[in-house]
């Protein structure tokens, strides 16, 4: 089973759909992070959100949709001295879609998408996933809540999610094991933790509140409760694909 841990993405289901089916390579994604820091950052911000009502990390636009639409902006300007049009080389504006696309992924990872419908029968069924997350009100509550993940996650680390779920594992989302002074054993997910005390999700899915001087041993794994995917590639970007389209009921 997978488990997805929670630690900024895209936008418009529009946006996604355009999306889907696309391969945006490591090579392009690190050539249009120059580009956008060179072309694009002054106005746009480092992080895509100057513009009001406009975010390019999360896939926000006014009227933006396909990645044709994009490079028309790009290449054409927009009227009233709004934007200017830019002269970019075939490799820096093919680069520049797929960093705005992937979500500013920092890492420059290469992202495919497949089919959401296909990734949620994936979801439910042979990934497993639906046995420990909880999406929309349905499932269990023993791994995060993945009911907004297309918000808040990219691509890229969805994907790194699946593959290589040790390097994605957040602190506050490790595994830990607790023994208490009347010798009970607790495990389940940590959900916030201080000085005094510590609050976990257990393996029964029980919310619990434990003051640190009633336990004997309190141990926080680094390691995730599951395996790397042995899903397909195609599997994969369709299962990605499911997760961006998790933007939270509205």
């Amino acid at each position: 089973m997978f488990y997805i841990s929670l630690g900024l993405c895209l936008g418009s289901s529009n946006s996604l759909a355009q999306m889907s089916g696309h391969t945006y390579t490591s090579q392009d994604i690190e050539i249009g992070s120059r580009a956008y820091v060179m072309q694009c950052a002054l106005c746009h911000g480092p992080d895509g959100g100057w513009v009001d009502g406009i975010n390019l990390a999360i896939g926000q636009f006014r009227t933006v949709v396909t990645d044709d639409d994009l490079i028309r902006v790009i290449s054409e300007g927009i009227g009233g001295g709004r934007m200017p049009a830019f002269d970019l080389s075939p490799a820096d504006l093919q680069g520049l879609i797929a960093f705005i696309r992937t979500g500013f992924e920092p890492e420059g990872v290469s992202v495919r998408l497949g089919d959401a419908a296909s990734g949620q029968k994936l979801f439910e069924g042979k990934g497993e996933c639906s046995e420990c997350h909880r999406v929309n009100g349905h499932g269990p509550r023993t791994a995060p809540d993945l009911s907004d993940i297309g918000l808040i996650r990219t691509p890229g680390a969805l994907q790194r999610s699946l593959l290589d779920p040790a390097s994605a594992l957040l602190p506050i989302n490790r595994p830990v094991t607790i023994v208490t002074r009347n010798k009970e054993t607790i495990t389940g997910r940590r959900l916030n933790e201080d000085t005094y005390t510590v609050q976990l999700i257990d393996s029964k899915e029980r919310l619990r509140s434990l003051a640190k001087s009633d336990l004997i041993s309190y141990e926080v794994s680094e390691t995730p409760t599951h395996e790397p995917t042995t899903l397909s590639g195609d599997e994969v970007a369709d299962l990605v694909a499911y997760l961006l389209a998790q933007r939270g009921l509205l």
